[in-house]
């Protein structure tokens, strides 16, 4: 595509309202397309594709330019990162900008220091560094310039997986681990597809899948998703239950748990039940004290796991962010873990890489359970449901070696 003059500046008016991280990024952009219906598909595609690509390459692609404007910016990505040729970008320069795109494409990065060359802040490259050595957090950083892949859920409630991926029509494979889970190859607009329509699919990456195989809920059972955010993790729990028991998707925020409602319709869901927490001690919580068998708590994190999804986050959180997260995760965890009854399981699982949110408060909770919780092997939980997948005793899950969004999670078991 040949960019048009008033395209280039339409990706430098979002990305100038992006850079100053007031909100998510995917908030911001959803009001400007609503804001400029006019643009066509493409036309949106390419404002997209620029500015994720500036968030998620900032630090070089400023360098490159040698400038923090964001016109400057949305050049530098569609040159180096979306791979507009000189001539292709030619109609959309305005004067003196031709020489600004060839010095942007002969930038050699590979002379910039590493936080720099993989787009991450100081902190969070030395933390990677330190808990996973340099080679690992390089080849880390890399795999998070990347967009990620769009994954589906198959509601193996409705329909088999072979079945719908006969009937997508569209590059698709499953998933190595999840049994529930296809791969697209490219981002074609699922949300009009029949089978998403008909709620055979569902959106969720492959290794959010993979935390309902880990709570592993069995038929008849009752079982919270205790941060259950829009409800993905409690329709995927949901459908492991057959239509039977009861799962309680618990959230703090209406607007989040207001989105299940359709969802849950459109899947054909009837036994989840929404409820809006006013807090870790709302009374509600009181009166399902020890009496559910299964209990997730995916807590709200610094979410540097999909930073292939949302690159805004890095450059949004900082390291007091990070201290203020685990404080929340362990009273989350505490709380979530009083609704375990005796024998039951309870999962604690964030999409995080930092030790902090992850390692430390499962060992954390642990120390302060005393002999009320025992952990459980995660590869082992994972094999019972006939998923070859083990990372460990906890799970950990990273895009550069499985291909999914980081995330980590530990399992226990109240005695």
């Amino acid at each position: 595509m040949t960019l048009r003059p008033a395209l280039v500046g339409h990706a430098a008016a979002l990305l100038g309202e992006l850079l100053r991280f007031v909100e998510p990024a995917d908030r911001t952009v959803s009001r400007f397309f609503r804001a400029h219906r006019a643009l066509g598909p493409q036309e949106r595609a390419f404002v997209a594709d620029a500015v994720y690509a500036v968030l998620r390459r900032l630090r070089s692609l400023e360098r490159a330019a040698g400038s923090a404007a964001p016109r400057a910016l949305v050049l530098a990505a569609a040159t180096r990162v979306l791979g507009y040729s000189q001539r292709a970008l030619e109609r959309a320069l305005e004067p003196g900008e031709a020489a600004l795109v060839a010095r942007i494409r002969a930038f050699d990065a590979r002379s910039l220091p590493p936080p720099e060359r993989y787009d991450l802040p100081d902190w969070l490259w030395a933390r990677l560094v330190a808990e996973q050595g340099e080679a690992e957090a390089a080849a880390l950083a890399r795999a998070l310039q990347e967009p990620a892949p769009l994954d589906l859920r198959v509601n193996l409630a409705r329909i088999s997986r072979e079945e719908a991926l006969a009937r997508l029509a569209l590059a698709a494979t499953p998933t190595p681990h999840s049994p529930a889970g296809l791969r697209l190859a490219g981002r074609p607009a699922i949300q009009r597809h029949p089978l998403f329509l008909s709620g055979a699919l569902e959106v969720q990456d492959e290794g959010s899948q993979l935390l309902a195989y880990l709570v592993a809920p069995r038929r008849g059972e009752r079982v919270a998703d205790f941060c259950a955010g829009a409800g993905g993790k409690a329709l995927a729990l949901a459908m492991l239950m057959r239509g039977t028991g009861r799962v309680y998707a618990m959230d703090v925020s209406a607007r989040r748990l207001a989105q299940l409602a359709p969802r849950a319709a459109r899947a054909g869901v009837s036994d989840i039940h929404p409820v809006l927490l006013a807090g870790e001690n709302d009374v509600r919580l009181k009166r399902l004290a020890g009496k559910l068998d299964r209990v997730l708590v995916d807590a709200p994190c610094s979410g540097f796991g999909t930073l292939r999804r949302n690159p805004d986050l890095k450059w949004r959180h900082t390291e007091a962010t990070i201290a203020e997260m685990a404080a929340k995760q362990t009273r989350l965890l505490r709380a979530g873990a009083r609704l375990v009854k005796p024998g039951g399981r309870l999962v604690y699982a964030t999409c995080s890489l930092l030790r902090e949110e992850n390692d430390a408060v499962a060992d954390a909770f642990l120390a302060e359970a005393g002999a009320s919780f025992a952990p459980l092997d995660c590869g082992e939980l994972l094999a019972a449901q006939r998923i070859a997948l083990d990372t460990g005793a906890r799970l950990r899950l990273l895009p550069h070696r499985h291909g999914t969004d980081g995330f980590f999670a530990a399992a226990f078991a109240r005695k």
